[in-house]
């Protein structure tokens, strides 16, 4: 079984400012194995893809059920999660040009969260929790999650079905990340460079606990 996916980032921010890491989109390392019930792809930490470009975060739905729910002054949910839309990101100190860029981001498709709005800006935390203010216009409502990031060096199951004894469709390293197309609050549909199927919810960083999220909402 042969293919080409959405990997796992071991960097992801390039310094304007000392930062060292990079979590730039390399190449995807695809290692087959074979198992009892057949071939199983295992997709690690590495990238050749990137999520595509997508609508504005103002596109963004489902419900933040695990939190409580607030308002910004875009009248959208505080906090909530969104994906970068462009493989170049500045992120800067705070909400203006003026303000010095903090590090660079180079990993379209990221998962970020955003926790306060200003203007066209954006406050967003990453998986490292480090937080920093983003154009609005940089921020898709395309949903993508990445695989328990806190889980270094672990492969999880994505799965034929919502179910922990389904059949294995994909091994999925730590760190990679996938689009999210689903979530019951319990487990999420994933697509992951043409493989399509379901993980443990517990197990994202890009949605949240209890979280049913049915899809893309479009305004």
């Amino acid at each position: 079984m042969t293919g080409a996916g959405i990997g796992s980032l071991d960097g992801y921010r390039d310094s304007e400012i000392g930062r060292s890491r990079l979590w730039g989109m390399a190449g995807l390392a695809l290692i087959t194995a074979l198992a009892a019930a057949g071939a199983v792809l295992y997709f690690t930490a590495a990238e050749t893809g990137a999520v595509s470009a997508a609508p504005a975060e103002e596109n963004h739905g489902g419900a933040l059920a695990a939190l409580p729910m607030m308002k910004g002054p875009s009248g959208l949910p505080l906090p909530r999660f969104v994906s970068l839309k462009s493989d170049r990101v500045r992120v800067r100190r705070g909400p203006s040009t003026q303000h010095q860029v903090a590090w660079v981001y180079r990993a379209r498709g990221l998962p970020v969260e955003i926790i306060a709005e200003f203007e066209n800006w954006r406050r967003i935390r990453d998986a490292d929790g480090e937080e920093g203010w983003i154009r609005r216009s940089l921020l898709s409502g395309w949903r993508t999650a990445m695989i328990a990031p806190w889980r270094k060096e672990e492969r999880l199951p994505l799965r034929a079905r919502p179910e922990k004894d389904a059949q294995t469709v994909a091994m999925l390293s730590s760190g990679v990340i996938g689009r999210v197309v689903s979530c019951t609050g319990s487990w999420c549909r994933l697509k992951v460079s043409g493989y399509e199927g379901w993980i443990e919810q517990a197990m994202l960083w890009g949605v949240y606990a209890g979280e049913v999220y049915p899809g893309r909402k479009i305004n």
